[in-house]
């Protein structure tokens, strides 16, 4: 056992837990502000409103493709260093790190290329011809944030991979400090020179380059393992069980990003149906407000997430060690505090929505703005105790290397029931049919979660087989 890190097979699970977990949920709240600072300081200037708002709804998803790759190969390089630092194999360890650097930074770079080169068709994709105004405010904000993807995109991954290494306070700070750029500069650019949706793209791309730079320090100078130049070089059986390993994280933010197409465009058409948003003076209100919506439930997911995803190295050490009954009572204690953020969320939603809408210039809209945002909050996150379970066992199966069972719960979630009952159920219940398609597709995915998690808890007890390693990987 490797003896650096001999202590998560040692230490109590619910101080390792929030020692790894904290500095993971700060990372992704902060990651998750980066875009919601932008919302709040666009809707709050007189000069762009629920027309920024709608144009940053579009451009949301755009962003989520390039975390999706991200979090691919730097969740899956992270639950693999994790493994085999259990089984002291260091070799492989280091070898995925240097993989997870080359690849975050020619993906990076490709994604740049094709979103400046088809620009305009990509954003159309995702609703921005709700109105001329939309468009032409979409198109200029995704410019700027087109020119950051390949720094977001390597701070994105290279964070995982320091939590793995043991410095999860580091990943917090590289990523906080950012952040904070970001929320310093955001009403500078926007309110004092009046740079609009270009100057809310550029405070967020300052903030994403200092949060690269801090991360490539880190990598240069890792803890567990030394890099050297033969880490850098490609190996194909390492790339693809790190690539396996972070495919679920993958298919949970890409099938998102399918989700909020099919939403957009939802709104989109069923919205042109409606008496009032059929005008065009109001077209753009559902789109900013559900993006709203999805911003608010992006920062409880960020938590989350977050309590799962900072277990990745506790779990992956420990099933590597044969330490099944601790990973056993981690998830446990996971599931219990997922579920209280979801009811403490819950409340929050449901009591207090206009609060809510409040904090995006709903004083400076129409009433049928916050009319339809109070609705929204109600609606689409109803079932968000649900969702938050249904993500916890989503990460805690591929930290234990269960990638099957993990991407297909995933894939059911997000594409099935996701994009299924968002093109769906508008037929039948209008522009309201787009809301009920998030609480339909949480509740029926926390039916089949709850089959796998007993399943899972099976597989950990005393007195049953042992999860091989590879077994672990291709059963469910």
């Amino acid at each position: 056992m490797n003896k650096n890190q001999s202590y998560l097979a040692e230490e109590r699970v619910g101080r390792l837990m929030m020692k790894y977990s904290v500095p993971c949920i700060i990372s992704l709240l902060v990651g998750a502000l980066y875009n919601i600072v932008d919302q709040i300081f666009i809707a709050n200037a007189d000069y762009l409103g629920s027309y920024g708002n709608a144009a940053n709804t579009v451009v949301f998803p755009l962003t989520v493709i390039a975390l999706a790759i991200a979090v691919m190969i730097g969740d899956g390089c992270c639950a693999f260093v994790s493994l085999n630092l259990g089984k002291g194999d260091k070799n492989a360890a280091s070898n995925s790190i240097g993989l997870c650097v080359l690849m975050s930074i020619i993906s990076g770079v490709l994604l740049c290329a094709v979103y400046l080169i088809f620009s305009s068709p990509v954003i159309k994709l995702f609703g921005a011809t709700v109105n001329p105004e939309t468009f032409a405010l979409s198109k200029e904000y995704f410019f700027y944030i087109s020119l950051g993807i390949p720094f977001y995109m390597f701070g994105q991954a290279m964070n995982p991979v320091i939590r793995a290494d043991g410095s999860p306070k580091f990943a917090m700070f590289s990523t906080l400090l950012g952040a904070v750029l970001n929320i310093i500069l955001d009403p500078i650019f926007i309110f004092c020179f009046r740079l609009g949706m270009t100057g809310a793209a550029v405070a967020t791309v300052i903030g994403q380059i200092v949060t690269a730079v801090l991360s490539l320090f880190y990598i240069l100078n890792t803890k567990s393992v030394k890099l050297s130049k033969r880490d850098f070089h490609w190996d194909k059986k390492i790339a693809g069980r790190t690539l396996s390993l972070g495919v679920c994280s993958f298919l949970s933010q890409i099938s998102l990003v399918a989700a909020m197409a099919a939403i957009n465009n939802m709104i989109r058409r069923y919205g042109a149906k409606d008496p009032i948003f059929g005008q065009e003076m109001y077209a753009q209100i559902p789109m900013a407000v559900v993006g709203i919506v999805m911003k608010v439930f992006q920062i409880v997911i960020s938590v989350v997430v977050g309590m799962a995803a900072g277990c990745i190295p506790i779990v992956g050490f420990n099933m590597g060690a044969d330490r099944h009954e601790r990973v056993k009572k981690l998830f446990s204690l996971l599931l219990a505090c997922e579920a209280l953020v979801g009811a403490a969320a819950l409340l929050i939603v449901e009591f207090l929505p206009r609060r809510l809408i409040g904090i995006f210039g709903s004083a400076n809209e129409s009433v049928y703005y916050t009319d339809f945002a109070v609705k929204a909050f109600r609606i689409y996150l109803c079932m968000i105790v649900f969702a938050c379970l249904n993500k916890a066992a989503f990460i805690f199966l591929q930290a234990m290397g269960k990638a099957v069972a993990s991407t297909m719960l995933s894939m059911v979630r997000e594409i099935v029931f996701g994009v299924g009952f968002a093109l769906l159920l508008p037929i039948f219940f209008g522009l309201d049919g787009v809301l009920y398609s998030m609480p339909v597709s949480d509740a029926l995915t926390a039916v089949i979660s709850a089959v796998i998690i007993l399943k899972t808890y099976r597989q950990l007890s005393p007195g049953e087989a042992k999860i091989p390693l590879k077994q672990g990987i291709q059963t469910i």
